[in-house]
């Protein structure tokens, strides 16, 4: 999978618990899920669970500790698909 094309289904993930449109449309690798997209911890939570049924991958505790920005997260993803 390309960057951009996990660029794209992190997006469509995240897109509804975003609390910043503007940081939103401007999303990329740099995008800090908390500090830029204004998304809560709870919420936070549900992303991941949504990124495990997207990509259909199991993420550990630390993985999720981890996962505070797009790159981490596309990190993670590609780790977890073997890419």
């Amino acid at each position: 999978m390309t960057k951009e094309e996990l660029i794209t289904k992190l997006k469509a993930i995240v897109a509804p618990y975003i609390q910043d449109e503007e940081a939103f449309k401007n999303l990329s690798e740099d995008t800090d899920f908390v500090t830029d997209l204004k998304i809560n911890s709870a919420n936070l939570v549900d992303i991941i669970l949504d990124i495990e049924d997207e990509f259909d991958i199991r993420l550990e505790n630390e993985d999720m500790e981890k996962m505070l920005d797009v790159k981490s997260a596309m990190t993670i993803v590609n780790s977890k698909l073997g890419s």
